[in-house]
Formats: C-alpha cells, sequence, structure tokens
C-alpha cells in the first residue's frame, strides 16, 4: 500500500510540477532580457483556459485545434500586453514597467470578470484524458502522463529555439547587453516582443492542463498558480529556463509529498510554496542554478 501510495504521489507531483514549470519559465523569460517581472503573466493563464472554453463550447472545431488556437490567441494577448504596456517604457525606469505589470494584470482580471462573469465555468474534458487507468490501488488518470511528456516537448522546443536559431541567439545577446546588441543590427523591440509571444503561449498550455485536472475555470484563477510559479522560477534561479524547470518540478514535489506525509496539514498547502523560497533566498539567494546579474540601467 505504502508503494503504491508513493506511486500515486509521484505522478501527482511531476502533474503539478509540470505545470508550475510552464508557468515559470514565461517569468524567467522576461526577467532574464528586461530585469523585471510580468506580473501579468498569470492572467495570461487564465486567459489561455477561456480561450479554449470558448473556442470548444461556439464552435465545431475539435479539441486539438481548438487547444492549438488557444495557445496562438493567448501568444498575441502576450505580444499585445508588450506592444501597449511595456514598449512605451523602454527607457523609463524598471519601476514603472512594474507598475505598469500590476495594472495590466488587474486590467485582464477585472475585464474578464465583466466579460466572462465571476461565475466559475466548467472546463471541457476530453475523456481519452480523465478516463482513470486503474492498476491494484493505484489509480491515474491518462491526464498525469500527458502533462509531464506536454511539457518535456514544449520545453525542448523552446530550448531549441534559444541556443540553436537567429532569434534565439538574439534573445541570449539582449540578456547580456542590450544596448551592444541594438548597435550590431538586432530589432530588440521585435525580439522582446518573440519572447513575450513565447512564453505566453507556454501559460496558455499550461492554463490549457490545469483547467483539465482542476475542471474550473474564474477570471481570478491565474492568481495563485501565477504566484507560485514565480516562485518556482526564483528557487530555481530566475533568469535559468532550466532552473524554471526545476524549480517548478521541486515546488509540485514539495507541495504533494508535505501532505500526503502530514495530511493535517493539508490546509496550509499554499504556504509551503513560501517557505521554499524563504528557505532557498536565506541560502541562496540567487536560486538552484541561477547566476548573478547585472542590472541594467
Amino acid at each position: 500500500m505504502n508503494q503504491d501510495l508513493f506511486i500515486q504521489n509521484l505522478f501527482n507531483a511531476l502533474t503539478v510540477g509540470s505545470l508550475y514549470a510552464l508557468i515559470a519559465i514565461g517569468y524567467t523569460m522576461v526577467y532574464g532580457i528586461l530585469r523585471f517581472i510580468n506580473f501579468a503573466h498569470g492572467d495570461v493563464f487564465m486567459v489561455g483556459a477561456y480561450f479554449i472554453f470558448f473556442t470548444v463550447n461556439f464552435s465545431i472545431i475539435p479539441w486539438p485545434l481548438a487547444a492549438l488556437a488557444a495557445i496562438i490567441g493567448a501568444s498575441a494577448l502576450g505580444i499585445l500586453v508588450d506592444r501597449v504596456a511595456y514598449r512605451p517604457l523602454r527607457e523609463a525606469p524598471r519601476i514603472s514597467a512594474l507598475i505598469s505589470a500590476i495594472g495590466v494584470s488587474f486590467l485582464l482580471e477585472n475585464l474578464g470578470l465583466v466579460i466572462f462573469t465571476g461565475l466559475p465555468r466548467p472546463a471541457v474534458q476530453p475523456a481519452w484524458l480523465v478516463d482513470p487507468i486503474i492498476y491494484g490501488n493505484i489509480r491515474i488518470l491518462p491526464l498525469s502522463f500527458v502533462v509531464p511528456a506536454v511539457t518535456a516537448v514544449l520545453v525542448l522546443g523552446l530550448l531549441f529555439i534559444v541556443y540553436r536559431t537567429r532569434p534565439g541567439l538574439a534573445m541570449r545577446s539582449i540578456a547580456r547587453d542590450i544596448e551592444t546588441t541594438r548597435l550590431m543590427g538586432v530589432s530588440i523591440d521585435r525580439t522582446i516582443a518573440l519572447t513575450f509571444g513565447l512564453g505566453s503561449a507556454l501559460a496558455a498550455a499550461a492554463g490549457i492542463m490545469w483547467a483539465m485536472r482542476y475542471p474550473q475555470i474564474h477570471p481570478f484563477m491565474g492568481v495563485l498558480p501565477g504566484f507560485k510559479a514565480f516562485i518556482a522560477a526564483v528557487v530555481g534561479g530566475i533568469g535559468s529556463i532550466q532552473g524554471a524547470v526545476l524549480g517548478g518540478l521541486l515546488l509540485g514535489t514539495v507541495e504533494i509529498v508535505a501532505v500526503a506525509n502530514w495530511p493535517e496539514l493539508s490546509g496550509y498547502r499554499d504556504a509551503f510554496a513560501f517557505v521554499l523560497l524563504i528557505v532557498i533566498l536565506l541560502f541562496r539567494p540567487t536560486g538552484l542554478m541561477g547566476e548573478k546579474m547585472e542590472d541594467k540601467i
């Protein structure tokens, strides 16, 4: 029975940790280039879940194509947010961009409240993803296999773009020295827009899979996962894609293992993330895989 419980919790931890990792990558990519936190990122996660909800329920598009359309739509939203809220503040102090990010976050949440209402809506769950696989005392959803697999594919694809393509080279160059990169003829705004688009696409994919695991969507569904993903990015080393993945998996494992071993603390599950953050900052301020970064002026 203990072995069965271990396997069950292992899959739960992988699933939750993978979702945190996908969201955390968006935070870490933007910070790596611009050195500020895009607090609207968790709300893009929410919009991705709503996109697929309306695409599936009000069209004849099959679910896989609806998921792709939702990811593209959320990616376009991320680029739009950068164009409207952040690009005009490129030369302003970073605190201005940070305040703008908080404002965009509140705007998206309250627009969602007005447009979608505050009534939670049931997420569409394809039967092949939620029909449980039962083996002895183990009961695992196919989603628990799909989420880590999809996360791995998306992360590998992102790493290929960042380390094996010219746009990826531009991203890494901007992260090191934005002014020198501009003098070399690289389109800074276009590269930053691509960064927001990629990060938002991953957040939307996480939002879609989150809605399948916790089948209820509402305008504030991205707030807590967004905070936790930010913690995962800091724990792993903000600015590092691999660190974001490690931080997400570690945070998911800590949450699941703590609740499994001390069920009486399940009401404090969300607090474990903040305890982990404090411990990491005390003993390794740059995170597990982070490196000290120079502030940009």
